[in-house]
């Protein structure tokens, strides 16, 4: 039966299957686990700050490894990473449902957030490395797909196994999807020596990213909890030091953890930046729109929770769809005209007050989902169109990277571009208030919307409709 599957002339579609499989499960545990955060604090008998650690380790461990794991699957092979990743990520889940305090539940997140970056650091350069160019666009569309299904999951099946039976229901659940996953590792994905087995790891540099990138992401996320404090300032000083440090040790090394040569090359320079600014301007209005909508307009979670589905909603549908195009077209006209929609889009937002009606709101979320599935896709066949095949590992980690780098980045900008417009307004109504400075927000994001536009335009294109150097 594999044979039959491997011989096949789809077998490709079953490899995109599996790893879509390890995509979406890394994708639903960064969302499902903060809906039954105050179902756990009531169970361990602890204040709900302290379990903001439980999701904050599962994020800090995915950003600082990403690269690692990018580097060692190009040392020894993106499956066997990729495979190992899916054994990590159910070990960890098995050990969060066990949990019996505390701290044993956060320690359990670390060893999930392992597997969860040896998953996401691979999926992109196995896709590209089994899909032609003429088809990368549609595969890596599916993959969007997939993670807004994540997303757009894991808030309504937390709370749905939660409250039926029970919190550590929703880490079980992750066993079968893995143990599936890592059969498929063995049985179905490509065997794959390392293709740069020879060289050295530089764990040296490795050291100097991953405590970098702690100290810089935990500084950052902690802005929209206790604000510009001056632990917080230290904190993400010391990250940029230690960042600073790994890149001048990366250029006079002769096998480094990142080899920023890949920089070079214009379509991958500028399309980490730009989707570096994509997630940067979602997160502008991620985490505000359900304030707005509560605080403002003054509806229930449940109605507010139908309202944020329609981005994950727009975007499953139209990331296939730019994709495949995109490999018959060029990704030129997607990432421009997505990152197009989003100036627009963000523009009109920051027009928004007290008597906008909801209708309007929801159908500019719409919008952005369609803006972001237009250019992610396209965005990242590009980027990984352009690198040489023993690259594929690490180029798939920085893609990622940028991505949790936009997020927190989005989330500590945003946050603090409010707080100050807030208190400038501190002489009008609330809600007025509120609105003043969240319209604020949204221009500044517009602003950063059309610097990515204006990138995407003037990347090379000359490497546009599947000229690429990829498998060389």
């Amino acid at each position: 039966m594999i044979a039959k599957i491997k011989a096949s002339a789809r077998y490709r579609w079953y490899v995109l299957i599996s790893v879509s499989l390890g995509t979406f499960m890394a994708t639903l545990d960064s969302s499902i686990v903060n809906v039954a955060l105050p179902t756990i604090a009531q169970n361990f008998q602890v204040d709900i700050k302290v379990l903001q650690w439980v999701p904050a380790a599962y994020i800090l461990t995915i950003t600082s490894l990403l690269l690692t794991f990018g580097r060692l699957a190009d040392m020894f092979g993106k499956t066997k990473i990729f495979g190992i990743g899916f054994l990590g990520f159910t070990l960890g889940s098995i050990l969060c449902g066990l949990a019996v305090n505390p701290t044993f539940l956060i320690g359990a997140r670390v060893i999930q957030g392992i597997g969860a970056a040896m998953l996401m650091a691979n999926s992109m350069g196995i896709i590209t490395s089994v899909f032609p160019a003429q088809e990368r666009g549609r595969a890596l569309g599916t993959v969007g797909t997939v993670v807004a299904a994540g997303s757009m999951t894991g808030p309504p099946l937390g709370g749905l196994l939660t409250g039926t039976i029970g919190w550590p229901a929703i880490f079980f659940i992750n066993v079968p999807i893995g143990l599936l996953g890592f059969w498929a590792s063995i049985y179905l994905l490509p065997r794959e020596p390392g293709i740069d087995r020879g060289s050295s790891f530089d764990f040296l540099g490795a050291f100097f990213w991953a405590s970098g990138v702690i100290s810089l992401v935990l500084g950052l996320s902690q802005v929209e909890t206790i604000g510009w404090t001056s632990r917080v300032i230290v904190t993400i000083f010391i990250g940029v030091i230690l960042l600073s440090i790994f890149i001048k040790m990366e250029i006079k090394r002769s096998q480094p953890l990142i080899d920023l040569n890949l920089f070079k090359n214009p379509v991958f320079a500028s399309g980490n930046f730009a989707g570096f600014i994509s997630f940067v301007t979602m997160f502008f209005i991620t985490i505000f729109m359900p304030f707005y909508f509560q605080e403002v307009k003054g509806y229930e979670p449940q109605q507010i929770g139908l309202f944020l589905m329609v981005f994950p909603v727009a975007m499953a549908i139209v990331a296939p769809m730019s994709g495949y195009l995109s490999d018959k077209f060029g990704y030129m006209i997607f990432t421009t005209g997505g990152m197009a929609l989003m100036f627009i889009n963000l523009l009109a937002l920051s027009r928004i007050s007290t008597a906008t009606p909801v209708y309007l709101v929801v159908i500019a979320q719409f919008v952005f989902g369609i803006a972001m599935g237009m250019f992610q896709s396209p965005n990242n066949s590009s980027v990984m169109g352009v690198v040489p095949k023993p690259k594929l590992g690490i180029a798939g980690g920085i893609i990622a990277t940028m991505r949790n780098f936009g997020m927190v980045m989005g989330i500590a900008i945003s946050v603090s571009i409010f707080s100050a417009r807030v208190r400038l307004y501190s002489g009008l109504e609330k809600k007025e208030a509120f609105v003043s400075a969240l319209g604020d927000v949204f221009l500044v994001a517009a602003c950063l919307a059309l610097v990515g536009l204006l990138v995407s335009f003037i990347r090379g294109k000359k490497y546009d409709k599947g000229q690429t150097t990829v498998n060389q």
